[in-house]
């Protein structure tokens, strides 16, 4: 894989590239993620005939950080995608997002139609950050989202352990099936024995590498983007995808227990604004598929792509 430092917006991202040609897939990670949860697909589409660009947010792992984190949103995140590929020479680009990413995703499909192709979604069903989008409300007393839009909160909590602890833990936690709430007495990490060990699919190796990177960036942007920024309107005025989309669901993602979420997605709901959408469930996949099971998941990204998609 290529590695650069690829100046947008007035800061350096961290891009990450293999393959080549005209036919272009963009990956965007979530939380705790970075470009590294992408190498799996990233490699399988190379395979496949497909240049793949990955890049760590701004604000994570080896990109800049910007000068006001607190002031930034997703517009932020859509905005950088959108120059990245102007300073790449791409002018269209299939789109793979996951978590926090597929809401990236979404915004960047709704705002600039023209330059996506398809969209592939894992984790979370269309959905644009802002009072319309979330139902906070709906939301458990305690829930992990709460908690860490709480500033302040989060910072407390994870500044008890180093790095490499915190990034264990939340990957343990959520590969649950079961929503991340917290009681009055305690926080979102308390929720994870010390003791518990890492799932079967994700090494030592692995989490040495997010715990660098995380290292380098610590968790000042990334809990201001996504968590604190969730409830902002971002200005979207008609959230529709009209092009070929795929939705990637584990059954046992947490995801499918928040209120109402699984309804929206199997009565077809979600249908409204992506008309267009395939929906693929996983019966044994968690939050982190694309990791859990990457063979499954490239074969499901992969068909789409070749269905549908002719450039």
């Amino acid at each position: 894989m290529e590695h650069s430092h690829v100046q947008v917006r007035g800061l350096k991202l961290h891009v990450v590239q293999i393959g080549t040609g005209p036919k272009v897939v963009l990956f965007l990670h979530g939380f705790p993620e970075i470009w590294y949860s992408w190498r799996h697909q990233m490699v399988a589409v190379a395979n496949a005939g497909f240049r793949a660009v990955a890049f760590d947010c701004r604000g994570y792992g080896l990109s800049d950080q910007p000068s006001e984190p607190e002031k930034a949103n997703f517009n932020d995140l859509v905005d950088d995608a959108e120059a990245l590929l102007d300073s790449l020479g791409i002018d269209k680009v299939h789109l793979v997002g996951k978590d926090f990413g597929a809401m990236t995703a979404y915004m960047l499909a709704v705002s600039h139609p023209e330059r996506v192709l398809s969209v592939v979604t894992l984790g979370v069903p269309f959905i644009i950050p802002g009072p319309a989008g979330i139902q906070f409300d709906l939301l458990p007393k305690g829930f992990y989202v709460l908690r860490w839009a709480e500033p302040g909160r989060a910072e407390a909590d994870f500044g008890r352990f180093d790095v490499k602890t915190v990034v264990r833990k939340i990957y343990i936690l959520f590969s649950r099936s079961e929503l991340q709430v917290a009681g009055d007495d305690e926080e979102i990490m308390d929720l994870v024995d010390p003791l518990a060990p890492l799932p079967p699919w994700f090494t030592e190796d692995d989490l040495g590498v997010y715990a660098t990177l995380y290292e380098n960036s610590g968790f000042r942007f990334a809990l201001q983007v996504p968590y604190r920024c969730l409830s902002m309107d971002h200005g979207v005025t008609d959230p529709k995808v009209t092009g070929p989309s795929l939705l990637i669901m584990g059954e046992k993602d947490y995801v499918m227990k928040m209120a109402g979420m699984e309804e929206y997605m199997r009565k077809g709901t979600v249908k409204q604004f992506m008309p267009n959408l395939d929906i693929s469930f996983m019966p044994e996949g968690n939050h982190f598929v694309q990791e859990q099971l990457p063979e499954q998941v490239n074969e499901l990204i992969i068909s789409f792509l070749n269905k549908n998609c002719s450039t």
